[in-house]
Parts: structure tokens; C-alpha cells; sequence
């Protein structure tokens, strides 16, 4: 049975190995609310797992661990669990699926763990992380399904409310829903008026549909590149928490987490996977009632692999109106590219890509398709220049 008695002790046992990260206030982010954000994303292993798999590996007894450790993970569980099992001189293998981050793989291995790639989803790798125990008779390392593990988790509610402690709200992001017992379960034990939210990707809504309904429900897929939320059956344990603790749970689209993303790095200076962010994404876009409130987003990891954060960054900009992409129908004589250069320089917009289509079989013979992509300041921005061409004579396709 989880206690606050065991949040307690999981801190103590965690105060030499784990880092209790900064509470930052954001003052470029929010306008009608306080924000701050709990640094998770700068935690050793790059993300808050580790509390928990460490602390559940410091409590398993000598015969356990000579059996050695068996988990499955998205990749921070499992960085979390090769760490822990490192330092205890415990044999680790961790189920992780093949549609994983290389950089997750690579820095699990780095810390001692054996790999085993799963086809699939999480939740195949969790198959097979159990098919794998009952033939060895490794322990089980659960990622959020299991008390221990989720009094690891809660050690970030106390050094919330040690840290802000007249916080009003804090944004916490759900995947099995470990993370958001723990710190609801801390949090509403020592304060019950703080208000505990929750959010999942709009991909892979497990917790939203299963508060919803009131009953465990199994998603039939999962769509989402935040890979550490993307779980298709959320925990019995953390299913009943969470109906006793959190408040409310949201979900954000990818469009809007990739937002999150891009602000995070450009004011902030910090650096977000998709699973972190949506706490910050769920902020952005109002998606509780925050109005004049102290809040705190948890930020719960950093482990994005480079070359998503690439493509995120894109969207990112495309969902703010930093970058543009059309298509103008122009005819196909000489000085009309020029022409339409000149509009764009004029408005303050700069041309970073360019494509000259004559074969589209779509136009007139002597028409063609001119291609743009644009730095643009705003969609007002977007919209200014579309309509300048427009009024010189100039069709936009799409």
C-alpha cells in the first residue's frame, strides 16, 4: 500500500544519488498566470525515471537481485533501471520497442543494460518483458504500475511544494500515469487545495478515455512522437490513484506539443522530448483554468532524439507562422520570379526555399508552379504577404 511514509523514505534513499532539479520561473511564457517549471529534463538519465527504478531496485532483497532485473520502456525507464542496477551490481535487461529513439538505446546500453528490441508498441515490449521473466526469474521492474516505483516518482511533489510551496496547480504529463500518482498522491497528501492536472497526447489517450469512462480501457493503437506517453493501457494502481487525486486530464496534439517544444528552447533555453512538454503544451493553450494561478509544469524529460527535435522544430515554427510554405501560379516568362522576390523582400520575409514546376499537368501550357518556403514573423505576417500577391495579380494554390 502506498504511504507518504514511503515517499519519505524513497527521498531519503534517493538524496545521494539523484538531483533535486531547479524550479524556474518562466516570465516569457505566460501572461495571465504565474509559471514555473520543474526541471525534470536536467535529472541524471535525462528524465525523472530514475527515482522510481532506482528506488524500487534499492528495496529488493539479496536473492532478487542475484536473479538479476527485467523491465520494458519507451527509454527513460530503461535508462533509469540500467543505472539503478548498475550501481547495485545487478544484471539488467530491458525490453524496449524497436521504434525507440537510437539515443535512448544507446544511452541504456551505456550504463550496463543488455537490449532487447521489440516490434511494436510499449506495450508489446511489455509482453515480452513478461514472457521473458517467467523464464528466468528475473524481478520485474515495472515503469509506472507498481508502489514502490511510484513512491520514487512522488519525491518530486515534496521538493515541489518545498520549492514553491503556495504552488496552486501543477500540470503533470500521463503515460502509464506513474508519475502524476506519485506527485498527486504526495502533493494532496500534505495540501489537498492544490489542484493536480493531468495530460496525455491526443494519440494516445489511455488515462483521458479511462477516467472518462470510469473503468481501464485499452486504446487499439497508439499515434504520437511523444514516444514516454505513447502506453495503450494505463496501470491498475495508477488508474485507482488517479481517480482518488488528480483533478482533471487533458490532452494536447502533437501540433501544439511541438509548439511547447520550440518555446521551451527559444525562451527558456531548455530542452524538451514530446512527453515533457505536453504539461507545457496543456499550459500554453489554456487548457485549464489557470487565470491568476501560481502554476507549475513538470517538465519530466529531455530525451529527444536529434533528429525528431529537427522536425519538431519545423512544425513548431509552422504552427506559429514562423515558417510558411505556398504555392503561386504565375505565367512562365521572364521577370516574374523577380517580380515576386520583390513583394516578399518589401514585407520583411526571407525565401529559404524554392521550387520552379513546369511539368505539373495541373497548369497551362505557358504557366508553371512557383514553390515557396518563408521565414515569416506571424500568420498576420503569412496572410499580408499572400494578399500583397494577390493584388498583384498573383494566384495561391494552396
Amino acid at each position: 500500500m502506498l504511504t507518504l511514509d514511503k515517499v519519505y523514505h524513497a527521498s531519503y534513499v534517493l538524496k545521494d544519488v539523484i538531483r533535486p532539479t531547479d524550479m524556474i520561473k518562466a516570465t516569457n511564457l505566460a501572461d495571465d498566470f504565474e509559471l514555473y517549471l520543474k526541471t525534470e529534463n536536467l535529472q541524471i538519465t535525462g528524465a525523472f525515471k530514475a527515482r522510481g527504478a532506482y528506488y524500487k531496485i534499492s528495496q529488493l532483497s539479496d536473492e532478487e537481485r542475484a536473479r538479476g532485473v527485467i523491465a520494458c520502456s519507451a527509454g527513460n525507464h530503461a535508462q533509469g533501471v540500467a543505472l539503478a542496477a548498475s550501481k547495485y551490481g545487478i544484471k539488467s535487461l530491458i525490453c524496449m520497442p524497436d521504434s525507440a529513439p537510437i539515443s535512448k538505446v544507446e544511452a541504456t546500453k551505456s550504463y550496463g543494460a543488455e537490449v532487447c528490441l521489440v516490434e511494436g508498441t510499449y506495450d508489446d515490449a511489455h509482453d515480452k518483458a513478461v514472457e521473458l521473466q517467467q523464464k528466468t526469474g528475473a524481478t520485474f521492474i515495472h515503469p509506472f504500475d507498481d508502489e514502490l516505483v511510484i513512491a520514487g516518482q512522488g519525491t518530486i511533489g515534496l521538493e515541489i511544494l518545498e520549492q514553491l510551496a503556495d504552488v496552486d496547480a501543477i500540470i503533470v504529463p500521463i503515460g502509464g500515469g506513474g508519475l502524476i500518482s506519485g506527485v498527486a498522491f504526495a502533493v494532496k497528501s500534505l495540501n489537498p487545495n492544490v489542484k493536480i492536472y493531468g495530460v496525455q497526447s491526443a494519440g494516445a489517450p489511455s488515462m483521458y478515455i479511462s477516467m472518462a469512462h470510469g473503468q481501464i480501457e485499452t486504446l487499439p493503437g497508439v499515434n504520437t512522437f511523444a514516444d514516454g506517453i505513447a502506453v495503450k493501457t494505463p496501470g491498475e494502481l495508477t488508474f485507482d490513484i488517479c481517480s482518488k487525486y488528480v483533478d482533471e486530464i487533458m490532452t494536447v496534439t502533437d501540433d501544439e506539443t511541438a509548439t511547447a517544444i520550440l518555446s521551451l528552447i527559444e525562451k527558456q533555453k531548455l530542452i524538451s522530448e514530446g512527453a515533457g512538454a505536453v504539461s507545457v503544451a496543456a499550459a500554453l493553450f489554456n487548457k485549464f483554468p489557470l487565470k491568476g494561478k501560481k502554476v507549475c509544469c513538470l517538465v519530466s524529460g529531455g530525451n529527444i532524439d536529434v533528429t525528431i527535435l529537427s522536425r519538431v522544430i519545423d512544425r513548431g515554427l509552422q504552427k506559429t507562422g514562423r515558417l510558411a510554405e505556398f504555392t503561386v501560379a504565375l505565367t512562365d516568362k521572364p521577370g516574374e520570379l523577380n517580380t515576386v522576390s520583390r513583394i516578399i523582400s518589401k514585407l520583411g520575409a526571407n525565401v529559404v526555399a524554392v521550387s520552379h514546376d513546369r511539368a505539373d499537368l495541373n497548369t497551362d501550357i505557358n504557366s508553371c508552379y512557383l514553390r515557396l518556403s518563408l521565414e515569416t514573423r506571424n500568420h498576420e505576417h503569412i496572410q499580408k504577404i499572400k494578399d500583397e500577391l494577390a493584388r498583384h495579380g498573383y494566384k495561391i494554390v494552396q
